[in-house]
């Protein structure tokens, strides 16, 4: 899960790789099938495609500058929920929703839901 890519990707991040550990530890652990693909933007989750995504934030937060984890996944419907910081259409019934992570905590259940739900949408996939 760590490897020399995943610490590049996180060099001079060190709270970032906290919360990425504990995202891709999760992901695994409820979906042991999936593949993880270290590439320059984002860290992809896939089983026959691409169901979750982790990447750096391009925005500062208060309190926590750059140092936080943005988690992206796909569903084939729009979520509304104030956890979500975008989300957007980019072909018919395919939504993409990014949702940010500061604190460990925030891997919780509604976002491990949605996650789950992006992981069997993406294997459903042809």
């Amino acid at each position: 899960m760590i490897n020399g890519d995943t610490l590049f990707f996180f060099d001079g991040k060190p709270h970032a790789l906290e919360l990425y550990t504990a995202l891709a530890e999760r992901i695994c652990a409820e979906m042991p099938d999936t593949g993880i693909k270290v590439q320059k933007s984002m860290i992809t989750f896939a089983n026959k495609h691409g169901f979750a995504f982790a990447s750096h934030p391009k925005r500062k937060a208060e309190g926590y500058g750059k140092d936080y984890l943005i988690v992206s996944f796909g569903l084939d419907h729009s979520l509304a929920s104030p956890r979500l910081i975008a989300s957007s259409e980019p072909y018919p019934n395919r939504w993409t929703h990014h949702a940010a992570v500061f604190v460990p905590e925030d891997i919780d259940a509604e976002l491990m839901g949605w996650i789950r739900e992006a992981y069997d949408f993406s294997a459903s996939k042809r």
